[in-house]
């Protein structure tokens, strides 16, 4: 990424502003402007996140933020209360309040001297949703988003559920909110015993957030609430929607390019879940550059060209051999003028016996029933459902899980096949149990029988109806289901073969059903649809400047620290384990003075075929020094269940030097409810 030294603008940054809401709790922001704002007032741009921007996202935003600021905008930062040195405590996600304090933070945006009463709102993640969320209240102020990987459909579509079926990212992002949570304000912006009573509010008052989300595993009105797909025409104001093929949150900017009646744009990358600037894998491009065209375009009525894109700009990726990282991904950029597409087609596979079967009467001749019960070792080289790209993440050779599952794959092409869109299987299956789930692959297969993932889908199939009123299977009868796979866009070269892959289970990607399965599938009624789509010449049009942000943060790396998956299997006792490590090291903040230092440590665990032996346990450690002030928070969460409950033991213990000054612990028991 090149840094931009010189800009249009002298950039004056105010370290922390107090935002005060109708309650009397005050929000901690950071606020960069451009040199004479308050003279000549200028557009705002929020982003309204969790993460302490003091520290802990202190070097990404320094290098967005002072840009915006930089070319003309207000540029500005706010910790959600309960977080970082805002006061009050964070109980759960997109609550109420938070969305409220949104729209009352935009107010004060707009009535502030150095802004001329337009806001835009940016954010990845969090701020993604949030920005939405906040879109469809309508704030007068606000004028457009740039929402990031993030997702309409908090129940189908995010880190809890997939399909119907519990995520293991559930666990893993519970266990990354709960060590957060746990964390103090920093007592240079909270002076005296403030800061400690805050943190002790937070460590008594945030909870436990992984309870609250087991306790609704349907989709009810505590996923609705937040999910703007239940009201389309409530978000009124322009959306740019972005992603990446690493990331978890892909789909959605395709829904929200299709449901919304509003001026949009949507951009997916080869990224994981990153600002595309910061893009990796690569390439990354000028993403700063694109939300300067775009709030140019919307906050300042300046006609950038912007509006005049495709609706659609996505990466095109080329076939690659199998990995957990990469940092390139080959391919190159294509554009639909709407979505969905006009010219993508489909085309039908049918299932036989170790084929997809392109004619009709091939599956006439070759259908047959076809049983299968996966071991739990199947999803061990799934990857994540959310790549960060920080540990190796991403799914490896596909044969690795294939000796599990049934297998239905393809003559070798004769010419090259590119598919963009979201592919679907349609299957005609019976199980032997009330509570089953599939787990649907397509695979690149090369000429050597290398198999890189390309997508996928879950079902947990009392879900195949509804997942707000999910029904047990009558063993032994047939159904009819769809599974939506992700949506991708890939090219298959010439001599390679795509594979359909069916498995009953995908520890620990998907939590396992409470007991093993066997499925039987009728070919004859079964097939594949995938989104065929032709090369256009408008594709050759599509260009993006390179990478630019500001100044990297003065930080010095004190201790590095390590990133690794490792698969450790104990052939003695039957006994596997996925370990995943993030350890970020210690980094000094020179300005801040400030130590800071985290690391998490995950396991997904199980013991020969035992559907009750699935156990996830994780542990964050975080720590903050500065002088003679010392704190650290360790919190540990281990899950698991047996056929009827999901068992939860989590632990927080707060440290200030030596001295543990605050613990607790949590012991429960959430019954499944057709998971």
């Amino acid at each position: 990424m090149r840094s931009v030294r010189d800009f249009p603008h002298k950039v004056r940054t105010i370290e922390t502003a107090w935002i005060a809401m109708a309650d009397g709790v005050h929000l901690a922001a950071r606020i960069w402007l451009p040199e004479g704002a308050e003279r000549q007032p200028v557009p705002a741009i929020l982003e309204y996140i969790p993460y302490r921007h003091r520290d802990n996202t202190r070097s990404r935003d320094q290098r967005m933020h002072p840009y915006f600021a930089g070319h003309g905008y207000a540029a500005v930062r706010v910790d959600i209360r309960g977080s970082g040195n805002s006061e009050g405590t964070l109980e759960d996600e997109y609550l109420e309040s938070e969305l409220q304090d949104g729209a009352a933070i935009i107010r004060w945006l707009a009535e502030q001297p150095w802004c001329d009463g337009n806001v835009g709102m940016i954010g990845i993640s969090w701020g993604g949703f949030n920005g939405l969320q906040i879109a469809a209240r309508r704030p007068p102020a606000l004028k457009a988003i740039v929402s990031v990987c993030s997702t309409d459909d908090r129940y189908a579509d995010d880190v809890h559920h997939m399909g119907g079926c519990l995520l293991g990212d559930n666990l893993s992002w519970a266990s990354t909110m709960f060590g957060l949570n746990s964390l103090p304000p920093d007592p240079q912006v909270v002076e005296g015993d403030r800061w400690r009573e805050l943190w002790h509010q937070r460590l008594r008052g945030s909870g436990l957030w992984l309870e609250k989300w087991l306790r609704h595993q349907r989709r009810d009105d505590y996923w609705k609430h937040g999910s703007i797909c239940e009201d389309w025409n409530a978000v009124q104001c322009p959306v740019m929607a972005v992603s990446g093929w690493a990331d978890g949150y892909t789909n959605a900017v395709f829904r929200l390019l299709e449901h919304l009646q509003v001026p949009r744009l949507g951009l997916v990358g080869p990224w994981s879940h990153k600002y595309p600037h910061e893009g990796i894998p690569g390439p990354g491009i000028g993403f700063l550059q694109e939300c300067l065209r775009w709030w140019d375009f919307w906050l300042k009525g300046r006609d950038t060209g912007i509006m005049d894109e495709p609706m659609l700009r996505a990466w095109m990726q080329e076939s690659v051999p199998p990995t957990t990282r990469y940092r390139h991904r080959p391919g190159r950029w294509v554009a639909e003028e709407s979505w969905p597409s006009p010219a993508a087609r489909w085309k039908e596979y049918f299932l036989a016996p170790g084929r997809l079967a392109a004619g009709e009467g091939e599956r006439r001749r070759t259908g047959a029933v076809q049983t299968l019960q996966s071991p739990l070792s199947v999803g061990f080289f799934a990857g994540k459902w959310c790549s960060y790209s920080a540990a190796p993440d991403l799914p490896h050779d596909q044969r690795e899980e294939d000796g599990g599952a049934l297998i239905y794959e393809s003559a070798p092409l004769e010419a090259p096949l590119e598919l963009l869109g979201a592919p679907e299987a349609e299957l005609v299956l019976a199980a032997d149990r009330p509570v089953a789930m599939v787990a649907v692959r397509l695979s690149d297969v090369a000429p050597d029988d290398k198999a890189t993932r390309v997508a996928y889908g879950l079902l947990n199939l009392t879900h195949r109806d509804s997942s707000e009123h999910p029904q047990a299977l009558e063993p032994g009868e047939r159904y009819r289901v769809r599974v939506k796979l992700n949506d991708m866009a890939q090219v298959f070269p010439r001599d390679h073969r795509l594979r359909l892959s069916l498995s009953t289970s995908y520890w620990p990607l998907a939590w396992p059903p409470p007991e093993p399965v066997r499925l039987t599938l009728y070919t004859a009624e079964s097939r594949l649809r995938i989104p065929v789509r032709p090369p256009a010449e408008r594709d050759r049009a599509v260009r993006f400047e390179a990478p630019e942000g500001a100044r990297p943060l003065a930080k010095a790396v004190i201790e590095t620290g390590e990133h690794h998956w490792r698969v450790i299997r104990d052939l003695g006792s039957d006994y596997s384990t996925l370990e995943v490590v993030n350890d970020d090291g210690m980094v000094r903040f020179r300005k801040l003075g400030l130590e800071m230092q985290r690391k998490a440590v995950e396991w997904y665990s199980y013991q020969n075929d035992d559907f009750c032996s699935p156990r996830g346990e994780t542990v964050w450690h975080w720590r903050f020094h500065r002088d003679d002030w010392d704190v650290r928070t360790v919190t540990r969460t281990t899950l698991t269940s047996d056929p009827s409950h999901f068992h939860i033991h989590a632990q927080l213990d707060a440290y200030e030097g030596k001295k543990r000054v605050y613990s607790d612990n949590w012991d429960l028991a959430i019954k499944r409810d057709l998971v």
